[in-house]
């Protein structure tokens, strides 16, 4: 029997109109990890979010992907050698610098949430809590933020068995079902897709990579909309992606990386992230928002990006993947929904 999480966190001060909702999210976060040696940042990372803090803190609601745990325990069997090591074990008292940089909700629904056994999910979730950071993963978990007398229910899927599963679309459009009925809006977070510099396109049905299952994400996404969901975000192909609007609401496909120190392949397109500003009505429906693009540098370093790639690699993808239903983009990233579609 799956169990149900709720976490709650109650504004001190209301942060926002009670009929709309101004959300800021970003994708992949990783701040350096103890295994193997020699991957934290400078000043044990203290500084690392200091260019993009403010984008992140701009908002009513932000969330993050936590590619990998908050934790100073456990153990792994996934590096065979240092030169092939990609388990990712963030100090726990990193956590403080992902709050310190305005981010309110995180998944922890992904490939590497596991990477040094339950006992790191545990004390991920623990110092989440002790921050106040309001999460969603483990099967059967809905994370609930509460501000000015409204409910924000987040729920985040991978797939894998020991995160609500993407590939278990029954289950997923009952868990977002029961979402709905106890939240004033719902989000959807899913880490699924291949990845790599050639993931940027969104596939038609089911998208493999590496013999695995990644998921129907536009089959997914519909259904989650379907039951409910106000907003969908995407992450995990590690690039940014397409852009689209169904049924009045916002799909974000991927969010690309965002603050990856350390272990990350940063060339190309795969350095390229954004800060997705997403404004939904009382009803839920996507009324408007905008790209604000980002890049890392050196080893991981997230700063913001006055050339704006982002805006223009999402923009050129949403007329390839959806250009009957994507959203206009402008060329200041400004994102509306297309009059028609």
């Amino acid at each position: 029997m799956r169990l149900l999480f709720l976490l709650a966190v109650v504004a001190v001060t209301p942060s926002f109109a009670a009929d709309t909702l101004r959300i800021r999210a970003v994708g992949d976060v990783m701040l350096g990890t103890t295994v193997p040696e020699g991957h934290l940042p400078p000043d044990d990372g203290a500084h690392l979010l200091d260019d993009v803090a403010s984008l992140l803190q701009d908002a009513d609601v932000t969330f993050a992907n936590m590619e990998g745990p908050l934790c100073d325990n456990g153990t792994t069997s996934k590096c065979k050698s240092p030169t092939n090591c990609y388990a990712f074990r963030s100090p726990t008292r990193y956590g403080k610098y992902v709050k310190e940089a305005g981010v309110d909700l995180v998944s922890t629904a992904n490939n590497h949430s596991g990477d040094f056994g339950e006992v790191c999910r545990r004390e991920t979730e623990a110092t989440l809590d002790a921050l106040g950071i309001v999460w969603s993963g483990p099967p059967g978990s809905i994370g609930t933020l509460e501000k000015n007398g409204r409910r924000i229910g987040l729920v985040a899927f991978h797939t894998s068995a020991g995160c609500n599963d993407v590939n278990q679309l029954d289950s997923a459009v009952a868990l977002v079902k029961q979402a709905k009925a106890k939240h004033d809006w719902v989000i959807v977070s899913f880490h699924g897709g291949a990845e790599g510099t050639q993931a940027t396109r969104v596939v038609k049905g089911k998208e493999m990579y590496l013999g695995e299952n990644r998921g129907d994400l536009v089959t997914f996404t519909h259904a989650v909309i379907d039951a409910g969901a106000d907003l969908v975000l995407g992450h995990g192909p590690h690039v940014l992606r397409a852009l689209e609007v169904y049924r009045g609401r916002l799909i974000v496909y991927s969010m690309g990386n965002f603050a990856t120190y350390g272990r990350f392949n940063l060339s190309g397109p795969l350095g390229v992230g954004m800060v997705m500003e997403v404004e939904l009505a009382n009803d839920g429906t996507f009324t408007r928002g905008k790209i604000l693009p980002t890049q890392q540098e050196g080893e991981g370093v997230p700063k913001k990006d006055p050339s704006g790639k982002a805006v223009g690699m999402v923009k050129k993808l949403t007329a390839l993947d959806f250009p009957e239903t994507g959203p206009a983009i402008a060329d200041d990233g400004t994102v509306t929904p297309r009059s028609g579609a």
